[in-house]
């Protein structure tokens, strides 16, 4: 029984995700705004953490870590922290824009409440793309390429991040503008720094991809 807790964990954990999302694209800035939205993914986020952290808490107390977990929890967590990004630089976060002439005018700019722009995304997936491979590689062989401390460092700083965004979104904007310029300046700090570790982290891995590849060469 104690067997497949951890992974009926994890399972639940993906759920949650999908709830999660469905909460990110319901709400739209200035349409569904209701606070009640990003409050609920607020929770339910933060319950999806707790579920990460019991699942391999329990799997290494019990004993009972697997090729499921190894597989099945890093893709959840990452199913996770690129799902909400994605939904961060979409259209429900836009502030509408005032154009100064028309949609033609070069200071007509449009610009996400979440501060999170695709170029952004762009990087958070490629690094998880690339890991993804250079995991599949080694393991392929027979090595072992299990997560490594920037990799969790990573996900410490993606999870705080989003948490941010989510409370800066439901009551940065209702901040005196002096506030809310700090407010602002602490979301995109988070942000900058998250994608700082995720570029850290996705050259560690690199690192350490070619010298497991000399060392089974040589």
């Amino acid at each position: 029984m104690f067997r497949h807790v951890p992974n009926a964990l994890t399972a639940a954990r993906l759920l949650l995700a999908f709830v999660f999302f469905g909460m990110l694209s319901w709400y739209q800035y200035q349409g569904r705004g209701d606070p009640w939205f990003l409050n609920t993914a607020f929770l339910i986020y933060l319950v999806a953490l707790f579920t990460d952290f019991l699942d391999g808490y329990l799997a290494r107390k019990w004993k009972v870590e697997g090729a499921f977990g190894r597989v099945v929890d890093p893709f959840v967590d990452k199913v996770l922290v690129l799902g909400s990004f994605i939904f961060f630089a979409g259209k429900n976060f836009i502030i509408p824009a005032t154009p100064v002439g028309s949609s033609h005018d070069p200071n007509f700019v449009v610009r996400t409440l979440t501060g999170v722009a695709p170029g952004i995304v762009v990087i958070l997936l490629a690094r998880e793309l690339l890991v993804t491979t250079l995991r599949s590689m080694s393991e392929s062989t027979g090595q072992n390429f299990g997560a490594v401390f920037s990799g969790k460092l990573k996900m410490v700083f993606q999870s705080v991040t989003i948490l941010v965004i989510l409370v800066y979104v439901n009551y940065g904007v209702h901040l005196q503008p002096s506030w809310e310029w700090w407010a602002a300046l602490f979301r995109d700090f988070c942000i900058w720094a998250t994608v700082a570790i995720t570029v850290i982290s996705g050259l560690l891995y690199v690192q350490r991809a070619v010298a497991m590849y000399r060392a089974s060469a040589s």
